[in-house]
This record gives structure tokens, C-alpha cells and sequence, in this order.
């Protein structure tokens, strides 16, 4: 089993900055690529950013790009989601997502998922 944890969620402001981290138990963590994604209210769940298991290769939804940065530290078994500039169409739940690393897109599918964290970004 994986667990994943998310925290750093809260009220911010327009224009301003938030970090995200999520911490992963039961496996070992350098095996497994990483990413965010989100779900607003009565919207379906989205892509966020991804991180493969090496931190060598990273990407980004068109929306988030040039915004977000995801990283991970691989000796802590943290992943990272540093947003900035955050608008308010960032507002939603955001949840952690692992899956065993593999050479198909950064974009999905995930096995594992955290419990979500809430970002609410007033205008």
C-alpha cells in the first residue's frame, strides 16, 4: 500500500503564492512518478504538473505553466507543488497522485491518490 498526505492548502489572495507538499509512506518512494491534480466545484477532476521518478523530467497543464513548479525530494519522500500568481480559477481541491514509474505520458493514469487539500484564491 502507498499513502499520500497533503498539506500547505489555504486562503490566499490574487497574485499570491502557495506551496503544497505531500508526504508518501509504504513504498519507496524514488520508484514512483508523481503529480498534482485538482477538481473545483461540480468540474471534473484535472491535471495539474508531474514529476518523473528521477526529477529529470517535469509537465505542466497550458493553464499552471510558468506559474507552478513541481519538485520532489526524494530523501524526504515529499513532493513538492510551489504555485504562484495564483489566480482565482485556481480555487479547488488539490490531491497528490503516485503511480509505479512507467514510459507512458506524465499525464495518467495514477494508482495512488492522497486525501486532497483545499486552495481557495479570492479576487
Amino acid at each position: 500500500q502507498v499513502q499520500l498526505v497533503e498539506s500547505g492548502g489555504g486562503l490566499v489572495q490574487a497574485g499570491g503564492s502557495l506551496r503544497l507538499s505531500c508526504a508518501a509512506s509504504g513504498r519507496t518512494f524514488s520508484n514512483f512518478d508523481m503529480a498534482w491534480f485538482r477538481q473545483a466545484p461540480e468540474r471534473e477532476r484535472e491535471f495539474v504538473a508531474a514529476i518523473k521518478w528521477s526529477g529529470g523530467s517535469t509537465y505542466y497543464a497550458d493553464v499552471v505553466q510558468g506559474r507552478f513548479t513541481i519538485s520532489r525530494d526524494n530523501a524526504k519522500s515529499t513532493v513538492f507543488l510551489q504555485m504562484n500568481s495564483l489566480k482565482p480559477e485556481d480555487t479547488a481541491v488539490y490531491y497528490c497522485a503516485a503511480r509505479v514509474s512507467n514510459g507512458y505520458a506524465l499525464t495518467g493514469p495514477y494508482q495512488y491518490w492522497g486525501q486532497g487539500t483545499q486552495v481557495t484564491v479570492s479576487s
